[in-house]
């Protein structure tokens, strides 16, 4: 099995994401208590792009689908299709290739 980290977002990854919003927050909280909100206007631009960076990370490879998964998927997808066209009365080799098929057919 192949490494995959880059594509997935563990949870030890999600963990420090989560830290660092919440010292986001809290460090808007502090500021707007102390009145230096504004003031520090450039460290809250830095501050927000940091956690939007890693936002923008965690939204693309939490739905990062690995190869295996995705051929699995794959699969279980192939399975119901199948299932549907029998129910539906469907053959897999129904409408493969007509002029092969008897003319008494």
């Amino acid at each position: 099995m192949s490494d995959h980290s880059e594509e997935v977002y563990g949870p030890d990854r999600a963990e420090r994401l989560l830290a660092m919003l919440r010292a986001l927050a809290e460090r808007i909280q502090t500021l707007d208590r102390t009145g230096g909100l504004l003031e520090r206007a450039p460290e809250l631009q830095k501050l927000l792009g940091n956690a939007r960076s890693e936002l923008f990370h965690y939204e693309v490879r939490v739905t990062y689908d690995t190869p295996e998964i995705a051929e699995g998927r794959r699969i279980v997808d192939e399975a119901e299709r199948r299932a549907r066209d029998a129910a539906a009365g469907f053959e897999d080799d129904e409408d493969d290739e007509p002029w092969r098929r008897g003319r008494d057919e």
